[in-house]
């Protein structure tokens, strides 16, 4: 055979590409199927949501979190093939001034209103698929005498005194404001008001004796930690943000209000005339979960990862770690922020009666669309954006018909009369891109689509480490365009399985697609459960072979034994996800009927 150094291509527009050798990562041809395998150091993981405030029902801001937090979560269930390793909490935050007020206005027990809407939040997460290990309420017993002996803990050290507040509070946002964060609009009947900068609810000025944290002490260890951890808190501009935050004055915190304004909350131990501060008893919720105070906690604690809004962003990364320093505790391990989401441009609110229910949006686009929409149009960075069509237009060209497609066009009778996983040809396909001969059938670009397969679950890995899951999904999408383009450049229904010069490159480039199906369904598992779930079956994979640390790609390539090669199909599972404008088309006609 003749080695030749360079390929001439014609590009997409017709114009001559010299594609050289250097086009394409030779690494990964040299020394066997590349995996995943890697150093995992410990294996525990700890994910956490923020638990979600219970005065009104959930929107797709709360489901967001939620993903992010089960998409992680489930991701490195992969790479450690284990679900023991992996704890994962969410829940509802109960207490507080804001409940005590809803509740009273909409003539019920706060009792009755947690239960009603807490139960809202578990339904749509069960709907969800959202894989948590653990869904905690505050107002649970063993949530209390956690608070409770962290409160004690505090105390103890000498970190708690009491003395009078007086200064702004916004029952709202439930939290304390100095003067420098407060301004003033006009109300409803014109006149200005006082406000937070931050958040624009109305404050009130509060003056009473309260159970105060010594916040100020924590101000140098804070900015310690953040400087000595770039990403503990990601991404970074949030980072930036915390750090100009602490560049400021850190005053002292009230932690605690008089029982008499605020009976919905959890008792200071010692003194039944103050409820616990809301903020100080959600926080700990993380500490509950992993059975605080009992030592086991001690082994989960330093695996944490927050995953929260940017809007409770303060509370996390400097009232909380603080806390913690405070009672002899590390900061959490990694603070993951995310934007919001607008509707059409506009802020969700009730008053502009844009609010998106999300259980609707499961049930019209199925909960792995909606999933997979969320997780790839989300970008924590920045807030995003919400429309129908967006959705419709992305589930069907990504969903639909570049990964649907592929899928019933590589497993199709016409095509694969066997159902079974064709072979390899080595001598279709070498390993070495460059060499001639007369079985040589493999392109310059199909080498780049295997290099390109070979290197995505690490990429995609690198990408859920980063908290940048919708660049994994990026990178998958991108991938399956190019095997599409594969698929599409050698025509595989144009081959004759009974001419012995077709039949060996018509098994390959099966192989080769099925292969590449393969990858992209064990990477979306975290993302599209179902529909990767609907995808490995139909290609015969079993469930022991669908972690990451199992993921070698193309082994036949590199000289090594397939697995799969000549195994069955699974049995026929339909249309892997169906277009979601026809369907839309099929109800509006279904309703003229």
């Amino acid at each position: 055979m003749l080695r030749i150094s360079a390929f001439q291509l014609l590009g997409r527009r017709g114009a001559s590409r010299v594609w050289s050798l250097e086009d394409f990562s030779l690494r990964h041809y040299s020394s066997g199927a590349p995996s995943v395998r890697e150093d995992t150091r410990d294996a525990r993981a700890y994910f956490t949501t923020p638990i979600f405030y219970v005065n009104a029902a959930p929107h797709i801001g709360h489901l967001y979190s939620a993903l992010l937090a089960d998409a992680l979560c489930r991701h490195h269930r992969l790479r450690v093939s284990s679900a023991a390793a992996t704890r994962f909490s969410t829940g509802t935050d109960e207490h507080g001034l804001k409940i005590q007020q809803a509740a009273a206005t909409a003539g019920l027990a706060p009792s009755e209103l947690c239960d009603r809407v807490s139960a809202q939040f578990q339904q749509l997460f069960r709907e969800a698929d959202i894989s948590s290990t653990d869904f905690i309420r505050t107002t649970e017993a063993r949530h209390q005498l956690a608070v409770q002996h962290f409160w004690g803990v505090l105390k103890t050290r000498g970190l708690l005194y009491k003395g009078l507040y007086e200064g702004w509070y916004c029952a709202s946002d439930e939290c304390f404001l100095p003067e420098a964060k407060v301004t003033r609009q006009p109300g409803p009947s014109g006149d200005l008001c006082p406000v937070s900068l931050e958040s624009g609810h109305p404050v009130s000025w509060t003056k009473e004796e309260n159970y105060i944290f010594r916040l100020s002490q924590f101000r140098e260890p804070l900015q310690r930690w953040l400087r000595g951890d770039p990403q503990a808190i990601t991404p970074e501009p949030f980072h930036r943000a915390v750090l100009q935050w602490l560049d400021e004055e850190l005053p002292d915190l009230s932690v605690s209000r008089r029982r008499s304004h605020l009976h919905w909350g959890i008792p200071v131990p010692g003194d039944d005339s103050q409820t616990i501060y809301v903020w100080l008893d959600a926080l700990v919720n993380y500490l509950t979960v992993i059975g605080y105070p009992n030592a086991e906690f001690q082994s989960w604690w330093p695996t944490t990862s927050h995953i929260i809004g940017k809007d409770i962003l303060k509370f996390h990364a400097i009232y909380w770690p603080a806390l913690l320093l405070g009672a002899g505790m590390s900061p959490p391990h990694r603070i993951y922020v995310h934007s919001h989401w607008t509707v059409c441009g506009q802020k969700m609110s009730k008053s502009l009666g844009n609010v998106v229910d999300p259980r609707t949006c499961l049930d019209r686009y199925t909960v792995d669309g909606f999933r997979y929409f969320l997780l790839r149009q989300g970008i924590p960075s920045w807030d995003c954006d919400y429309y129908d069509e967006k959705v419709v237009k992305l589930l069907d060209s990504e969903l639909a018909d570049a990964l649907g497609g592929l899928l019933n066009r590589c497993t199709a009778k016409r095509i694969n009369p066997s159902g079974t996983y064709p072979a390899f040809c080595t001598t279709c396909f070498p390993s070495e891109p460059g060499l001639v001969g007369p079985s040589v059938r493999a392109q310059a670009e199909d080498y780049a689509l295997v290099s390109a397969v070979a290197t995505l679950p690490k990429q995609v890995a690198d990408h859920y480490d980063n908290f940048q899951i919708y660049k994994a999904l990026e990178a998958v999408s991108s991938c399956v365009r190019q095997t599409n383009g594969f698929v599409q450049r050698h025509a595989p229904w144009k081959l004759n399985w009974e001419s012995p010069i077709d039949a060996p490159w018509l098994g390959t480039v099966l192989h080769v697609a099925l292969e590449c199906l393969r990858v992209f369904g064990t990477l979306l598992q975290p993302v599209t459960p179902r529909l990767a779930d609907k995808l490995l079956s139909r290609l015969g994979v079993s469930a022991t072979e669908r972690g990451l640390r199992e993921l070698y790609f193309l082994p036949r390539f590199y000289g090594h034994p397939c697995p799969f090669e000549g195994r069955r199909l699974g049995p026929e599972t339909g249309v892997l996800f169906s277009r979601l404008d026809q369907s839309r088309a099929r109800l509006v006609n279904a309703h003229k009927t």
